[in-house]
């Protein structure tokens, strides 16, 4: 079964620019790289929920296995720690697939 990796966090104060040259560079195409097909991303411009994420985003794998593979290999730690660089309040969950927007 489709599983989905559910991300959210905020960009750490003045990181903005080089957070989304990261992004743009090395984080969509290194998670492709390990089999983790983006589906979504959403960037919170304004929120009245002051907990709300700045950023929300989702890739999916083919099954649970699979996502345990991506999460546990070298090359995800690599961009994880990377991402770390630019970011705070990091969350990830993985959901079954159940279609449209999920939290």
């Amino acid at each position: 079964m489709t599983v989905k990796l559910l991300l959210h966090w905020d960009i750490k104060p003045g990181r903005d620019q080089e957070y989304f040259e990261f992004v743009v560079r090395e984080w969509v195409p290194g998670i492709q790289k390990l089999g983790l097909q983006p589906t979504g991303a959403w960037y919170t411009v304004y929120s009245r929920d002051k907990d709300a994420p700045q950023i929300m985003t989702e890739g999916i794998a083919g099954d649970l296995d699979s996502m345990r593979d991506i999460l546990s290999s070298d090359e995800w730690q690599t961009l994880h720690d990377r991402l770390q660089e630019f970011v705070q309040n990091y969350q990830q969950k993985i959901v079954h697939v159940s279609g449209g927007f999920q939290l």
